[in-house]
């Protein structure tokens, strides 16, 4: 029975070769060859791809894509995390549709919800159209990096929500009471109880919005304009327009290097190795 076990994993470990393994290994493959016309005979090996990504607009775009995208998981954190402790405090009548408010824009593909960002912010926008009407003059909130942020707190704000609210949501109230029979405050329950075994949601919830974000081509492609380059727009681009796969997979590499750096780094503060981190 044991040995006939074991057979059933096959098609898993042929679906992670194909679909993981494989386009990993041809990435990193291109990363490090020269870009040539004459097939798989003439591979000639290179660093120049690595070395042309030290070139100082370059590391511009990644700084600037690693700002904004640390700012949005912050503002999603500062905004989720009370969202989230709001709904697992709710009555179970509200709880299931403060959940369904929360998830329902997921329903709808992440393209048309920041094209309607984009009616929102533009020059004839909904909020400039507003502004005219009582007497105030437009303001530009397209095509920054004002909009920038808005996208993606707005498109990946669930992500930090829902694994926060299921944490919460299974805190031993027991340990709360206790905090309380010994004489702490709401303030200091929160802070010795409350958000310490909070932790794992929080740290999965920064990991599943920072991922995204960093990498993310869409959103500021749309709400950015074409005034500046992020990291992931710049992968997009060398890809579908420079045909300069070679460049483009060497700096797919250096954000995987990247990500899976900040995310041993966040498993250093899950201490019960529960969250996202903990998959590092």
């Amino acid at each position: 029975m044991k040995n006939k076990s074991k057979y059933y994993a096959y098609p898993y470990i042929v679906w992670i070769i194909m679909f993981i393994l494989l386009p990993v290994f041809l990435v990193f493959l291109y990363s490090f060859t020269k870009k040539n016309v004459g097939g798989t005979a003439n591979i000639s090996f290179t660093l120049e791809n690595y070395k042309l990504f030290l070139n100082t607009m370059y590391i511009r775009i990644l700084l600037k894509s690693l700002l904004l995208a640390a700012v949005s998981t912050i503002l999603c954190l500062l905004i989720g995390y009370p969202a989230a402790y709001l709904i697992s405090k709710a009555p179970i009548s509200r709880k299931s549709t403060m959940l369904f408010l929360c998830v329902v824009p997921m329903w709808m593909n992440m393209l048309l919800r920041t094209y309607a960002w984009m009616t929102i912010l533009g020059n004839n926008g909904i909020i400039n159209h507003f502004l005219i009407n009582i007497g105030l003059p437009k303001l530009s909130l397209l095509y920054n990096d004002f909009a920038v942020v808005l996208g993606m707190v707005y498109n990946f704000l669930p992500f930090m929500i829902l694994p926060i609210y299921t944490v919460l949501s299974k805190l031993d109230n027991s340990l709360i009471q206790a905090a309380e029979d010994l004489g702490a405050n709401s303030r200091t329950t929160f802070k010795k109880v409350i958000f310490p075994l909070s932790m794992p949601g929080v740290i999965t919830g920064i990991v599943m919005v920072f991922m995204p974000a960093v990498s993310t081509f869409i959103i500021p492609r749309l709400l950015g304009g074409q005034k500046d380059f992020f990291i992931g727009s710049l992968i997009e681009n060398l890809f579908s327009v420079g045909s300069n796969w070679n460049f483009g997979s060497a700096v797919s590499i250096i954000m995987m290097i990247i990500i899976l750096i900040s995310m041993s780094i966040m498993n250093k503060f899950d201490v019960d190795k529960e969250g996202g981190a903990g998959l590092w």
